[in-house]
């Protein structure tokens, strides 16, 4: 019979942590007289709770995690966070069902940044700490995840970015615990680096605060209802431009960068077409933009450059009504919600290193169609690529866009409009936050569909978030056999 305790023993240790977390909404709205200090105490103390009985009552030995112990820890323990993330949102003067609190809670910690609020500039301080925080510990959790677990679970193809640290806990576990507090570091390092230049750009420490936070995350969420566009500074946008590229590039290579000074991030090919897809997308659009205004200024090209690098990274920031710009940037920028960022970073979507490998293999099979006695090999960064890792991410790709048919039809349903149900489905499994028409587009908000769509919609985002295969073993029978 499989062994809860282990598993239950990590969440109640991660639900303590996510309690002593809501202390800093908690100081916020003390400091500032305001009566939504009540609504953290109240919920920072029943997590406390329910974690402190979770930790005393799993306490064992734990020698090692079996392969479904793990699986069950990943998908439970992001659930599980998500609905105690949720009792601020609950608890608040914003008057929210628990549906809307569980979408908003799982937007946050699964980095999507679609939102319910309506009115954020009235929402109390607190709040929009809360969803920044979210949103952050999801970023630095799903880094983590992709070097920790994924590659072990063997998860679309993640076997590709295997670290050795984290292969066999009992011989190297003081060095992936020395992996895993070194890109902690980083990650706080670069938040702190943000936050420091928001705020010499012209936010207060409040605004660079939350923005510094969802910029690394490659979250979105905001302190405005205008999102960047609401600041009017291209200093600033041209900042989080920088620092949602920043979030979406491997981790492990900044701190190889801080540790040995190595470039290896130029040299890998992953990032390079990353770069190369965002480049290239952003110039598209800003053409666009300059040949159908027939004027050409800065602001334009900010303001194309910006929205392509936040749909792409699955950021969600938005400068302007992007879908005011005409059909063409429409479709680039809803493809460009699929492609995402690269693994290892906060960022989202099918992960560019996956169309490298389905690139290199149909490149393959051209090869052989032309040389049918030839013996070729598909590569990804120089080195062959194993079948299990093709066979991996060939499944991924077919299971992705599955879950992303299934979730449109059902939402479309629900008699949702084929826009929003298309590209709802498609901002939820690629976690990406803001979508397109007349609901939910950039200036829009989730709060009006119907609630059966905003639970379809949060499992969409866990999917996504936990790359499908960690959520949809839970579902085969065969998964809980002995």
């Amino acid at each position: 019979m499989l062994d809860f305790r282990p598993a239950l023993f990590i969440i109640g240790i991660l639900l303590v942590t996510l309690a002593v977390t809501m202390l800093a909404p908690f100081a916020v709205d003390l400091a500032a007289g305001n009566r939504d200090w009540q609504v953290f105490a109240s919920a920072g103390l029943l997590t406390l709770f329910v974690g402190g009985v979770l930790v005393l009552t799993n306490r064992a030995p734990i020698s090692y995690f079996t392969i479904r112990q793990t699986f069950v820890l990943t998908a439970v323990s992001w659930l599980v966070l998500t609905m105690f993330a949720a009792l601020p949102f609950l608890f608040s003067e914003l008057d929210m069902s628990y549906t809307d609190a569980f979408f908003e809670a799982m937007s946050g910690i699964t980095t999507t940044g679609s939102t319910v609020i309506t009115k954020i500039e009235i929402a109390p301080d607190g709040i929009l700490l809360w969803r920044a925080i979210l949103q952050w510990l999801g970023g630095i959790g799903i880094i983590v995840m992709a070097l920790a677990v994924l590659p072990m679970l063997r998860v679309g193809g993640m076997q590709l970015f295997r670290v050795e640290a984290f292969d066999t806990l009992e011989k190297a576990l003081p060095r992936a615990g020395q992996i895993a507090i070194g890109i902690g570091g980083v990650y706080v390092g670069l938040t702190i680096i943000w936050w420091a230049g928001l705020w010499m750009l012209g936010l207060n420490e409040f605004d660079a605060a939350v923005h510094a936070m969802t910029t690394i995350a490659t979250g979105g969420y905001s302190s405005a209802n205008g999102s960047v566009g609401f600041f009017n500074s291209r200093g600033v946008e041209v900042f989080i431009i920088i620092g949602m590229i920043v979030g979406s590039l491997p981790f492990i290579f900044y701190l190889q960068f801080v540790r040995t000074g190595s470039h290896v991030l130029l040299k890998d090919s992953q990032v390079r077409y990353f770069l190369a897809i965002a480049g290239i997308s952003s110039v598209l659009v800003t053409f666009w933009l300059w040949k159908t205004n027939d004027e050409f200024s800065l602001k334009m090209l900010i303001s194309g450059i910006f929205n392509t690098i936040s749909i792409m990274t699955g950021t969600g920031f938005s400068v302007g009504d992007y879908q005011a710009w005409g059909a063409f940037p429409l479709i680039i920028l809803f493809f460009l919600m699929f492609v995402g960022g690269c693994a290892g970073s906060t960022s989202c979507g099918i992960k560019v290193f996956r169309f490298q490998v389905l690139g290199s293999i149909v490149r393959n099979q051209f090869q052989k169609m032309l040389r049918p006695h030839g013996v070729f090999v598909p590569h990804y960064n120089h080195r062959p690529i194993d079948n299990d890792i093709i066979l991996s991410v060939m499944n991924f790709f077919f299971l992705f866009m599955l879950s992303f048919v299934a979730l449109a039809m059902a939402l479309g349903a629900l008699g949702l409009d084929y826009m929003t149900a298309i590209t709802g489905a498609a901002t939820a499994i690629c976690n990406v936050g803001p979508a397109m028409g007349p609901i939910i587009g950039p200036t829009g908000t989730f709060e009006p569909l119907p609630d059966a769509a905003k639970w379809m919609l949060s499992a969409g985002m866990l999917l996504g978030r936990l790359e499908l295969f960690t959520v949809l073993m839970l579902l085969l029978p065969s998964f809980w056999r002995d």
